[in-house]
């Protein structure tokens, strides 16, 4: 394990004013993006969506890194650069989603565990020959009646540890994705009891694996309301309990954090993001974003499969981008969006 690098790669990931780009989506996933607006789901279609997002005008002034799908890995700019070469190029950390998805658990009804472990050190190996630099698994942790169960967390945190670990021997970073899903009518307060036990678990887990903290990124939910809850928390609320959180259980030298935005909107996950970093209380890592739908859609219902549109949906994703990194930064303001 060549640690020296590993902390570069993800102080790159983590630059500030600048987030990760979540374009990993299967393509199951992105066929019910397309369906949204109408395009057909073919290997043309996905390729040309994915050069539309790479190649924006000045995407670098405020991406890091972009996470892909085995498919896209092999796919190339319309100028026939392959787009790990092109990313790269731009001096950005390109990426690779390796788990196989959230399968359902044995004996836990309404739970999940990830699978993918099996010849994960191959499919590793591989990626890095290929000039990959980090790569991404993401387990997903249910709240329900009398769910999460302990297995269920200690099952997720063991795979996440067990594949950070193979990550950082094959010399890429791991972002580690422990999901708490925003699905469900829960509280804030249940949101941050679950993200607790399950946080408590990751990091012991990554322990036990001897994973090498300045070498990893965390890609947490925030502490929020669950979306079918009647009474949502607000903005300031959301910052202050996930900050909390965060201290109480990520240690200082994990480099940075990048939120998912597990169902947010665009606006909100941008003005969530905003508060947590105006927060005045200390800090010890990088807080930025790395946002699939919430930086996407517009870009999306723009474009939908028109290249006249492309110009219009390229300005689209690099403006949700700008205000992504302005939040990144502590410096957005509801008055850039108009600007």
């Amino acid at each position: 394990m060549d640690k020296d690098k590993l902390a570069v790669t993800a102080q790159a990931m983590m630059a500030s004013g600048k987030g990760i780009l979540a374009a990993d989506e299967s393509t199951g996933t992105i066929k019910k993006r397309f369906e949204m607006i109408g395009v057909e789901n073919t290997e043309q279609a996905r390729q040309s969506y994915r050069n539309l997002l790479f190649t924006s005008p000045g995407i670098e002034n405020h991406i890091s890194g972009v996470i892909m799908f085995d498919e896209t890995i092999r796919q190339s700019t319309d100028d026939g650069v392959p787009f790990p070469a092109f990313l790269k190029s731009l001096g950005i950390e390109p990426g690779i989603k390796v788990d196989q998805g959230a399968k359902d658990m044995e004996g836990h009804a309404g739970e999940k565990v990830t699978a993918g472990l099996d010849g994960l050190r191959q499919r590793l190996e591989e990626y890095a020959g290929m000039g990959l630099t980090f790569a991404k698994w993401r387990a997903v942790i249910t709240i329900g009646d009398g769910l999460p169960s302990g297995g269920c967390i200690a099952d997720n945190a063991d795979a996440l540890a067990s594949y950070a670990n193979l990550c950082q021997a094959a010399g890429l970073v791991p972002i580690i994705e422990p999901e708490v899903l925003m699905e469900g009518s829960h509280t804030i307060d249940r949101c941050a009891e679950v993200t607790d036990r399950t946080l408590d678990m990751v990091f012991e887990s990554l322990a036990a694996h001897r994973v090498y903290l300045p070498g990893i990124v965390l890609k947490p939910n925030m502490i929020i309301s669950g979306i079918k809850c009647p009474q949502q928390a607000d903005v300031s609320e959301v910052a202050a309990r996930t900050v909390e959180l965060l201290k109480k259980r990520v240690p200082e030298h994990v480099p940075g954090i990048a939120f998912l935005s597990g169902g947010q909107t665009e606006l909100s996950a941008t003005v969530h993001l905003q508060a947590i970093n105006a927060l005045g209380t200390e800090k010890p890592w990088a807080l930025t974003f790395s946002y699939g739908r919430a930086l996407q859609q517009g870009a999306l219902k723009s474009w939908r499969g028109n290249e006249a549109q492309l110009p219009d949906a390229q300005a689209a994703f690099l403006h949700r981008a700008k205000m992504n990194g302005a939040a990144a930064a502590g410096g957005y303001s509801a008055g850039l969006e108009a600007a």
